[in-house]
């Protein structure tokens, strides 16, 4: 099982940028797709972008589509979420996961393993 540690959130001003990263130790991190995902308070986890074993297909929901970028570095063992032109409504606890599969997918029950999430917090 591979162990994912989030870091990089904080409290960041509407139109602001943050970047989250997650290590993971463990098994080999370069053999499975790798997802972000967010959970408000009230609301369920959903995805926020995934990324397949190489790097080299994305996918996000719509509402962060031209503000974020998911990517890994599969050398340093490391997932990041470039976060641009934040808002108010994208304040929640991020979370990153691994699923046993390669190829992307954004269906949160592909997904078996979890960090303890990082909370964002967008307000003035």
């Amino acid at each position: 099982q591979v162990r994912l540690v989030e870091s990089g959130g904080g409290l960041v001003q509407p139109g602001g940028s943050l970047r989250l990263s997650c290590a993971a130790s463990g098994r080999t991190f370069s053999d499975t797709a790798m997802g972000w995902f967010r959970q408000a308070p009230g609301k369920e986890r959903e995805v926020v972008a995934a990324v397949n074993w190489s790097g080299g297909d994305t996918a996000y929901v719509g509402s962060v589509t031209g503000r974020f970028t998911i990517s890994r570095d599969n050398e340093k063992n490391t997932l990041f979420l470039q976060m641009n032109s934040l808002k108010p409504e994208d304040t929640a606890v991020y979370y990153c996961a691994t699923t046993p599969e390669q190829v992307l997918t954004t269906a949160i029950d592909d997904y078996d393993n979890w960090g303890q999430g990082t909370q964002v917090t967008v307000s003035s």
